[in-house]
């Protein structure tokens, strides 16, 4: 059996959010205390131009926003949150997951969407929560903040770039030495950054269906340090054994990590099998630098059992 690679970073995928709703500080104190290595921020604008730590474009499956601002919907039947200002976003209750349109949770193991009232975060409140528990705990972790639809955004008249990179420079991320990856799925938006931000700012370039289909990695490595695939464009899970796809190999080739997402306990591959055999298959066999993880505490209790 192939040994793990060393580091292994684990990634607390929108905080601890198997255990809290996602992107809630709550989540996020869990994840740090669950020894995650880097806790992640998606990152959208209000309509006043202030950063949230948000995965969704639209405010429909994680808030109350239906009901606290009837009528406020686009044509499309979604309340976005651009079209909020942050004192709007900050009277919404913010709660696990759900199909608004049955009003079920997406994971119905998971923390409640009744039992507690959550909220929103700025990207300022997160850094500097974040920045408390490394202090008061003496463990640091690091943040990994992504730009959601950079390119929607400036549809609606936003530019969420500079509007981030503001937050993290006030923050002292973008200063040398930072423990700070900063994700995208816009590679245009990544080649567009890449000469103004600081040489040892490591960019991760996101891959969905799209970009895989016309994947070329030494074009990528001229501007980012890894790539951030789904776990199924590493391995073949549908085949006996699982095998690797030939990604990882063709990354490293090219001078490229990679941080694979996601890895759900309660929402593994079809094909994958249990927790156990994934992570084998990731870490041992493939060797991945980093996974993004619903569940950091389960990753790392199985990396440090491992042998390194």
């Amino acid at each position: 059996m192939p040994q793990r690679a060393a580091p292994s970073i684990v990634i607390a995928h929108r905080g601890a959010s198997a255990y809290l709703p996602e992107h809630s500080l709550a989540g996020k104190a869990m994840a740090h205390a669950q020894g995650a290595d880097y806790l992640e921020q998606d990152v959208v604008a209000t309509g006043d131009g202030v950063p949230i730590v948000f995965h969704d474009l639209y405010l429909d499956a994680l808030t109350d926003v239906a009901s606290r601002f009837p009528g406020r919907a686009r044509a499309d039947g979604h309340y976005y949150c651009v079209d909020f200002e942050l004192e709007e976003i900050r009277s919404l209750g913010l709660h696990e997951r759900i199909d608004p349109a049955s009003g079920r949770p997406r994971f119905p193991g998971r923390f409640p969407p009744e039992a507690a009232r959550f909220r929103i975060p700025t990207l300022a409140e997160e850094l500097a929560f974040i920045r408390g528990l490394n202090h008061s705990t003496g463990r640091e972790a690091g943040i990994y903040p992504e730009l959601k639809a950079p390119a929607w955004h400036r549809q609606q008249g936003i530019e969420l770039a500079p509007l981030v990179l503001a937050e993290l420079d006030a923050a002292g991320y973008l200063a040398p030495g930072q423990k700070v990856f900063l994700q995208c799925f816009d590679a245009d938006e990544l080649r567009r950054l890449r000469p103004a931000l600081p040489a040892g700012l490591p960019l991760i370039q996101l891959l969905d269906r799209q970009a895989l289909r016309s994947l070329d990695l030494q074009a990528i490595a001229a501007y980012a340090q890894g790539i951030g695939p789904p776990l199924t464009a590493l391995a073949d899970f549908g085949a006996r054994p699982p095998r690797a796809t030939g990604l990882r190999a063709a990354a490293a080739a090219a001078g490229l990590a990679v941080h694979a997402w996601t890895v759900r306990c309660d929402a593994l591959p079809e094909g994958a099998g249990n927790l156990d055999a994934l992570l084998r298959m990731l870490c041992g066999r493939l060797r991945v630098e980093g996974l993004f993880t619903d569940f950091p505490d389960r990753v790392r209790d199985w990396l440090a059992q491992e042998p390194g």
